[in-house]
């Protein structure tokens, strides 16, 4: 049994504004949120192995997420001087970063078959080896939650994790699948 109040203080140890329990049976992976990356919004649509289509197709990503029983969500919430504070985006965005990178080497040692997915590109190597040579550090790759289809304003109100924190803030939300 995970001891998730364990798992809770040492995400807010890393940094996290907020942690919360994710049972997996709610991930619904939907081909509309697959669709958004092929449109080329994010501008990674077959750039990066953390990225469709590299990072598998929806039914391989269902039967991998269906062999985990217990999660988490992290959060990291950012405030901003007003709603076009790009500034202070990307700042939220590296901490986010930061705690979620923190955070996967501390989980890396009790659950070493976990399923860890970020917000946003893998941003591990400076340039991504797709598609001319296998990716350098597959253990440690991480595709994001749109990436894998997944909506994340569902994933969180399914969950009972706040997703809107109001005006001037942005939220970065990421998870961990666990065995």
């Amino acid at each position: 049994m995970i001891d998730f109040e364990a798992l809770r203080q040492q995400g807010r140890a890393c940094g996290f504004t907020h942690v919360a329990r994710l049972d997996p049976a709610t991930i619904e992976l939907r081909e509309d949120v697959r669709a958004m990356c092929a449109s080329g919004k994010c501008r990674m649509y077959g750039k990066s192995w953390s990225c469709p289509p590299a990072c598998g197709t929806l039914e391989e990503l269902r039967a991998r997420i269906s062999r985990y029983r217990e999660g988490i969500l992290v959060q990291t919430v950012g405030q901003l001087e007003d709603s076009m504070d790009g500034e202070g985006m990307m700042e939220a965005e590296a901490l986010h970063k930061q705690h979620f990178s923190d955070m996967h080497e501390l989980l890396r040692r009790d659950y070493p078959d976990m399923m860890a997915i970020g917000a946003g590109t893998c941003t591990r190597c400076k340039q991504c080896s797709y598609p001319d040579a296998p990716c350098r550090f597959p253990d440690r790759m991480t595709s994001s939650m749109e990436a894998l289809g997944m909506l994340v304003l569902e994933v969180c109100k399914d969950n009972g994790l706040t997703y809107y924190y109001g005006p001037n803030t942005i939220a970065y939300t990421s998870c961990f699948l666990l065995m």
